[in-house]
């Protein structure tokens, strides 16, 4: 069953079909893939036909040409947050001037905030090289993938948002990247159910409005960020003028970068380069 170039059996392929998967034939063929015994193949069709994201089912996502380890309720990376890899990797590279660093000048400090099964981080880290990278989630399961998908990469921390990190990265991150959740509350029960019932809610909600996350990050991201450093979120395109609106109030200048193909949005703010004292939320915004 670990031929990959072995048609599947035709009524693996039929399940699927029938479930509704649209690429049901490449489905079949990967699952067909992953098993080492037509018992072993059953059960992941079954999981798949009862809505598990193929993802969790298969153990592994493909992201940015990286395998990324997965687990059953980890939230599956999505295609358009290569943007946001782009994006980081840019950013990293204009600050740190790759061609002109010193042989002992530091590695650049790039941190993944919301950091699910760390492929953002991963991503980055793939695409640059020598960084380093820290990377933090509230969420237990998807901390334990991130730390296998970022074992001898960087260090990832369980906690909430900045409360996880060590304190002695305040003041000297290059690139924040956060893949926070932007999904208002109530437009929840209209995502899918492969995301609404497998994908761990703390992933997807982003309160009313859907940005009460991108508010927290963008208030406290200038006491972490060293000058000149920049915060990249991914966001929507209808949300990003109030994304950009808190980034701005918290002392970052933004920028908006959209890209078509990928359909994906970034909002990029940067502290200024003098390393005044960060502006701060009134107490009413920050949280």
């Amino acid at each position: 069953m670990t031929d990959a170039t072995a048609p599947p059996p035709p009524d693996v392929v039929g399940r699927l079909r029938a479930a509704g998967c649209v690429f049901a034939e490449d489905e079949a063929q990967l699952s067909a893939a992953q098993a080492t015994t037509m018992r072993e193949l059953d059960a992941l069709v079954a999981r798949r036909v009862a809505g598990e994201p193929l993802e969790q089912v298969l153990g592994w996502a493909e992201f940015c040409g990286l395998r990324i380890s997965m687990a059953p309720g980890v939230f599956v990376p999505r295609r358009r947050t290569a943007f946001l890899v782009q994006q980081a990797v840019a950013a990293v590279t204009a600050r740190t001037g790759t061609e002109a660093r010193a042989p002992a000048a530091r590695p650049p400090v790039v941190v993944d905030l919301c950091c699910g099964a760390g492929a953002v981080g991963a991503a980055v880290a793939a695409a640059l090289g020598e960084i380093e990278l820290h990377a933090a989630d509230v969420d237990a399961t998807a901390v334990r993938c991130a730390r296998l998908n970022l074992a001898g990469v960087g260090q990832v921390y369980q906690g909430d948002l900045f409360a996880a990190l060590p304190p002695s990265l305040r003041g000297r991150v290059d690139v924040l990247v956060a893949n926070a959740p932007y999904v208002p509350t109530d437009a929840i029960r209209l995502m899918p159910p492969e995301a609404r019932l497998h994908e761990p809610a703390v992933a997807l909600d982003g309160g009313p409005d859907g940005l009460h996350l991108h508010r927290r990050i963008a208030a406290d991201a200038p006491l972490w960020l060293a000058p000149g450093g920049h915060l990249l979120i991914e966001t929507s395109r209808r949300q990003a003028p109030q994304t950009a609106d808190a980034f701005e109030r918290s002392g970052l200048a933004p920028r908006v970068a959209t890209s078509e193909e990928l359909g994906a949005t970034i909002v990029v703010g940067t502290r200024s380069a003098s390393g005044g004292t960060p502006c701060q939320h009134p107490a009413g915004e920050a949280r």
